[in-house]
C-alpha cells in the first residue's frame, strides 16, 4: 500500500497526514506486540527458572501454571514423572490436591452461611450433638468460624504412614469421619477453643461432616454441584476410594527414613478423603478455582469479606511462610512487588500443591510438586522457599501488565 501511494500525485496534505496516522498506529501496534511478546518470554523464562530450582533441590518432578487477566497461560515442566522410565513431566497431569481442598470446603460452609442455613457462630454442638466431646473437649465451646480458622484447640491424631512396610499394609486402608474425629477426641485439648491458633485438619473433617447434616449431602457433592459444575472443571473431582489416579500423572515418591530408598506412593486410597484432604485436581482448574473466588464469582461481597478476615499464625508456621495470616480456608502472604496473594498450600505422601491468586483475583499460579524428599527441617525449608519464589516471581512479573501492587 505504501510502495504504490508514492506513485500518485495531488495527494492533499491532510491525507498525508492521515496516512501518515494509520502507518504510526499500526508500527505501534507492532511495538506493542513485540513488548507483549516479550513480556511472554520472560515470564516463561521465569517459571522455567523456578521450577528447575525445585528440582534442583531433590524434587522428582514439578508442573507449574500461570494464567494472566486475559486468559492466556504460561506453563513450566521439570524434572521426570517417573523415576524408573524417566518419562517427562506432563504439563496438564492430574494430582493429589491435599489440603487444597479445604478452600473448597471454606466456600461450600461460606455459601449456606449467605444462604442462611447455618451461622459462623453456631457452635459445633448445634450441628453434631455429641461429637465433639470427652478428655475435656467440649462441642458447645467451639464455633464454625473457630474450625474454619483453626482456632478450635482440637488435637490432631490424624492418620500416618510410619514405615513403607506401614505404607504398603494400610495404603487402601479408608476411614471414616467418625474415626477420625474419635481419634482427636482421646486427647485433650491444645488450648482453649479461640484463644490461640494450630493448623488442625481434623476441624475440616467436621466441616465436611456439618455440610452433610445442613444439606444432606455428603461434602463433595456440594462441593461439586456448587463449584465444580458452574465453573467448567472438568478435571476436579472427589476419587472415594479409588487408589488410581487418572492419566495422565507424576508418579510420586516418599522416603519413610533418612538413606531409605524412595517408595512409590501414588497408588493408595490416601489418608485424607473426609473433606480435608480429598480432592484431584488439574494446575488449570486449580487456577481457575482461585480466580473465580477472589474475583467475587462463589461467594456473596459479605462472605467473602469475612474469609479474607485474618489472623496471625502460628511460629512454627511464620518460619515456613513468612507474613501469612489465615483466613477462613485462605492464607494471605505478602508479595514482594506490594499488596498480598491468597492460597492454600496441600502435601500429602509426596505431593506439594503451592497455590497463589492476585487480591483481585485477575491472575493466578499453580505448582505440584510430585517426589518431594525432605530429610530434615531444612530440607523443608529450602523446598518451601523455593516453591514460594515461584509463586510470587509469577505473580510479581506476569508477562502481560507488569507488578500487581494492589
Amino acid at each position: 500500500m505504501t510502495r504504490s501511494s508514492t506513485r500518485r500525485r495531488g495527494r492533499s496534505i491532510p491525507r498525508n497526514l492521515a496516512l501518515a496516522a494509520i502507518v504510526a498506529g499500526a508500527l505501534s501496534t507492532g511495538c506493542a506486540s513485540g513488548a507483549s511478546a516479550a513480556r511472554q518470554h520472560d515470564g516463561q523464562a521465569r517459571l522455567q527458572r523456578d521450577a528447575d530450582a525445585i528440582t534442583a533441590l531433590g524434587v522428582t518432578g514439578v508442573q507449574a501454571r500461570l494464567i494472566g487477566p486475559d486468559g492466556r497461560n504460561l506453563t513450566a515442566t521439570s524434572g521426570v514423572a517417573d523415576r524408573t522410565t524417566r518419562r517427562p513431566v506432563p504439563p496438564d497431569g492430574y494430582f493429589r490436591i491435599a489440603s487444597t481442598t479445604k478452600t473448597f470446603v471454606a466456600t461450600v460452609i461460606l455459601q449456606l452461611a449467605g444462604d442462611g442455613r447455618l451461622s459462623l457462630d453456631d457452635t459445633v454442638e448445634r450441628w453434631l450433638p455429641g461429637v465433639v466431646s470427652g478428655n475435656g473437649n467440649d462441642g458447645h465451646a467451639i464455633t464454625i468460624r473457630q474450625l474454619l480458622q483453626h482456632t478450635s484447640g482440637i488435637h490432631d491424631d490424624y492418620p500416618d504412614y510410619t514405615s513403607a512396610e506401614d505404607f504398603h499394609r494400610h495404603r487402601y486402608d479408608t476411614y471414616t469421619p467418625e474415626q477420625t474425629v474419635a481419634r482427636a477426641m482421646r486427647h485433650r485439648p491444645d488450648f482453649r477453643s479461640g484463644t490461640d491458633w494450630s493448623y488442625c485438619n481434623t476441624g475440616y473433617v467436621l466441616l465436611g461432616m456439618v455440610v452433610q447434616r445442613v444439606t444432606g449431602h455428603p461434602w463433595h457433592e456440594e462441593v461439586r454441584d456448587r463449584i465444580v459444575r458452574p465453573l467448567g472443571l472438568r478435571h476436579t473431582f472427589w476419587p472415594g476410594t479409588s487408589p488410581e489416579l487418572p492419566r495422565p500423572h507424576a508418579e510420586t515418591y516418599q522416603s519413610f527414613a533418612p538413606g531409605e530408598p524412595p517408595v512409590d506412593v501414588t497408588e493408595q486410597v490416601g489418608q485424607g478423603t473426609n473433606g480435608e484432604a480429598g480432592l484431584v485436581s488439574t494446575t488449570a482448574d486449580l487456577n481457575r478455582f482461585l480466580r473465580a473466588l477472589l474475583g467475587g464469582r462463589l461467594l456473596r461481597p459479605a462472605q467473602l469479606a469475612q474469609m479474607k478476615h485474618t489472623m496471625p499464625v502460628s511460629e512454627e508456621f511464620q518460619k515456613l511462610m513468612p507474613g501469612a495470616r489465615d483466613g477462613l480456608g485462605v492464607f494471605s502472604r505478602p508479595l514482594s512487588c506490594g499488596g498480598v496473594y491468597w492460597g492454600h498450600e496441600g502435601g500429602d505422601s509426596g505431593w506439594i500443591t503451592a497455590d497463589g491468586v492476585t487480591a483481585d483475583g485477575r491472575r493466578a499460579v499453580t505448582a505440584s510438586l510430585s517426589g518431594v524428599f525432605a530429610a530434615s527441617s531444612d530440607d523443608v525449608l529450602r523446598v518451601e522457599q523455593a516453591e514460594s519464589k515461584l509463586i510470587d516471581d509469577a505473580l510479581c512479573a506476569a508477562p502481560d501488565d507488569g507488578p500487581e501492587r494492589r
